[in-house]
């Protein structure tokens, strides 16, 4: 199956008194280059998703953010022992002074103690790094799958449209056949004339050897070559769009031959319906480039 580089997903998840969300998203690049925003206080967290993600993926520039939140699920209050020993030791100082000055105060009830500043407060839960770390990758699968779902999905649509272009150069590669076939006779004609024009002014020289020279600008003519690697090229790419498994850098290779031999059969055309054919057939093979850009 053929991925792309290209895939978005989202979750959301809860548990051990944690509220969290996922956001993973990556887009092409030449290898893998993971970039991960995770709570560094979860121990392993980090490098457990790494390796989820390494396992899972061979090529693009993958960003994964996790944002974690505790949630008030208990609702236990706790006494800051601290703090209230700080405010009845200024109780005591104040009904001192007070008392120093002649002033009565009523004491003050354990309600308003409790409703002073920092006295009762929210019990935080105790943690418990790897439980919620494990609840956090069993969460992650759920994100990854739909992750690769995506890329899967974009993957097949590049494909298609890379059956398509592959159909139209294989197409075009009939066309510059025939097309080569057609200019035979006018080129060996050309060849003749230019012959006798040569052996008219040559004098003295060897009509061996320059009948030797023009057999070679023949054969520097043919395209023949060309035309066969260029159908060997497509079959192929054919075969590499069948396998399983990341096939993006042997894709890249591989078009770059095919415009390769393009450029060749246009410089070798010395034919204008050749020329046009091989033109076509460069236009093509860009945009499959461009293609294969977004193939893992």
């Amino acid at each position: 199956m053929t991925y792309s580089m290209t895939g978005f997903a989202t979750g959301r998840g809860e548990g051990l008194g944690h509220g969290w969300s996922w956001e993973l998203r990556s887009v092409n690049a030449k290898g893998l280059d993971l970039r991960l925003r995770v709570p560094d206080w979860v121990p392993g967290l980090e490098a457990s998703l790494r390796g989820v993600l390494t396992k899972g993926l061979a090529r693009g520039s993958v960003t994964l953010n996790l944002r974690l939140s505790r949630e008030d699920s208990s609702g236990r209050l706790a006494v800051n022992s601290g703090q209230l020993d700080a405010v009845l030791d200024a109780l005591r100082e104040i009904e001192a002074r007070a008392g120093e000055q002649g002033v009565a105060l009523r004491p003050a009830s354990g309600v308003e103690v409790l409703q002073m500043r920092g006295v009762l407060e929210q019990a935080a839960p105790e943690e418990n790094g790897e439980a919620l770390r494990q609840a956090l990758l069993a969460d992650f699968d759920a994100v990854l799958e739909d992750f690769l779902r995506m890329r899967a999905g974009e993957g097949r649509a590049v494909a298609q449209v890379l059956a398509g272009q592959l159909d139209a150069i294989e197409a075009l590669v009939v066309r510059a056949t025939s097309a080569a076939a057609e200019r035979l006779p006018r080129q060996q004609e050309a060849l003749q004339t230019a012959m006798a024009r040569v052996l008219e002014g040559a004098g003295g020289q060897d009509p061996d050897r320059i009948a030797q020279e023009l057999a070679l600008l023949a054969i520097k003519a043919d395209v023949t070559e060309e035309l066969d690697r260029l159908g060997a090229h497509v079959t192929a790419a054919r075969a590499l769009l069948a396998e399983e498994g990341p096939v993006g850098r042997k894709l890249d290779f591989l078009s770059q031959e095919f415009n390769r031999e393009a450029n060749t059969l246009c410089s070798k055309a010395q034919d204008k319906a050749l020329t046009a054919i091989g033109l076509e057939m460069k236009t093509l093979i860009d945009q499959m480039r461009e293609q294969v850009q977004n193939i893992e």
